[in-house]
């Protein structure tokens, strides 16, 4: 059994990018689709699609490189299941001095923490992107 099925899909996309992969699959959730869909508009993948693999739905990430070198730098998780952590819209984490993205879960949905910022809402901090 699966604890954290979150910090299971950023392993993959960690490890997909060590050994060079262009895309990789994994199972279907709402929320990892949410975070896949919110990866691609800010560019560190190029398409996160929803697909069925046999009778189950499975989300299939498309890897971004540049020059060999993957989109994604570092990806880490921030919230965990033993450990949550919860941010005010003021105190929302700035990664590389907003040059990175974190990943929120407010209670309009995920956004990046500059779109909650923009819009003045605090939740969970999900993950960390750069």
């Amino acid at each position: 059994m699966m604890t954290d099925p979150i910090s299971d899909m950023l392993a993959r996309i960690r490890n997909a990018q060590a050994v060079h992969k262009t895309e990789l699959t994994f199972p279907f959730s709402r929320i990892k689709f949410a975070i896949g869909k919110i990866l691609e508009a800010e560019g560190y993948v190029a398409k996160a699609e929803q697909v069925n693999v046999g009778k189950f739905p499975a989300l299939r990430v498309e890897l971004k490189y540049d020059r060999k070198q993957p989109a994604i730098r570092m990806i880490r998780r921030i919230s965990k299941p033993g450990r949550r952590v919860y941010a005010k819209s003021g105190e929302l984490p700035r990664v590389l001095s907003d040059l990175g993205i974190a990943i929120i879960s407010t209670p309009n949905g995920l956004m990046t923490n500059k779109e909650a910022r923009a819009r003045r809402l605090g939740g969970e901090v999900i993950c960390e992107i750069s």
